[in-house]
């Protein structure tokens, strides 16, 4: 492993845990570290715990994905929601807060799962949309999946405008993205799938290198690219949608974060994909902190401020893109 690699992975690594107990010290009101880990604050400690890890996992996830998406894609501008995942899963979640959803066996996992489902099926129906013979290809993929999320977010705005006022708080809320999770299950579940997914997309990030050389040289190295794009979608699609059916649309993560870890490893995928990670789960840690704390007592909602903070850097990032004349 290259020295300065090590270093810039060893300073993350011990960014992040400062990050997790800074997380838990300052909630909504700072508690004292000693304070926090005595007995009779055991309920909020695992309640502050819960949530800095769906944090870290979140923001990890969706910085991955969007590592991933970049090279796969070769656009800078690719991000998690760009395939219409997050449209569908904001449709299941949307759903089942307006109908009130709550099956008996299921119990709070009712709209996660619904949010989940229904994000997999957007994917399923972007990909099949995209698909000419054998081949999907990629300008095609984004096409589609900008038009599956204009038309989803339409069918999602007209629900939430058309709705009585009763649940809509609770879909406005989930929209706007949060970290809180009360289900340990859910949590497991979310922190399982980022886990596997993360771990897969480092060993297996040498074919994303290829990839991102070009469809015709990774096919005379031997790859077979359309397996390896259908693999790396599934992930990053089942990865995304186990993160938004908890989190709700957590915007810009999987777009920023890929950039500033590129700057700090390069393009090598073996090297930025676990740097991606660290960053990833920095920036949502740090985010979640400010959402609590800014306009105390009241929170505002993650999304409102990784969107802050995301806006003007996709401005620079467009600007820097374009070609000049």
């Amino acid at each position: 492993m290259n020295a300065d690699y090590a270093r810039a992975l060893a300073l993350l690594v011990l960014t992040l845990i400062a990050s997790v107990f800074l997380s838990l010290v300052m909630g909504s009101v700072t508690i004292p570290m000693g304070s926090l880990f005595s007995p009779g604050m055991k309920g909020i400690l695992m309640l502050r715990i819960g949530r800095v890890l769906l944090a870290v996992s979140a923001g990890a996830s969706l910085a991955v994905v969007g590592a991933i998406l970049q090279g796969l894609l070769k656009n800078p501008l690719a991000d998690p929601y760009i395939l219409g995942i997050s449209s569908g899963s904001g449709l299941g979640a949307v759903i089942a807060i307006m109908l009130g959803l709550n099956i008996p066996i299921l119990g709070s996992l009712s709209i996660p799962l619904s949010a989940f489902a229904f994000g997999l099926c957007s994917i399923m129906f972007v990909y099949f949309l995209s698909k000419k013979g054998s081949r999907v290809g990629t300008e095609d993929l984004l096409l589609s999946g900008v038009i599956v999320t204009s038309m989803l977010s339409g069918v999602i705005m007209y629900i939430v405008s058309a709705a009585e006022r009763e649940g809509l708080h609770s879909a406005l809320w989930w929209l706007l993205g949060n970290t809180q999770v009360y289900d340990p299950r859910l949590l497991s579940a979310v922190l399982a799938i980022s886990l596997s997914g993360i771990i897969i997309s480092v060993i297996l990030a040498r074919h994303l290198n290829i990839m991102s050389i070009g469809e015709e040289e990774a096919l005379s190295m031997g790859l077979d690219v359309e397996k390896t794009k259908i693999f790396f979608f599934i992930i990053s699609s089942v990865m995304t949608a186990s993160i938004v059916s908890v989190c709700g649309m957590i915007g810009f993560v999987g777009l920023i974060i890929p950039h500033i870890a590129r700057r700090i490893t390069g393009p090598d995928h073996r090297r930025l994909i676990p740097a991606s990670a660290l960053c990833g789960g920095i920036y949502l840690v740090l985010c979640d902190i400010a959402a609590r704390r800014l306009a105390y007592p009241m929170e505002l909602p993650i999304g409102v401020i990784t969107a802050v903070c995301g806006g003007p850097f996709f401005i620079l990032l467009l600007r820097r893109s374009k070609v000049p004349d």
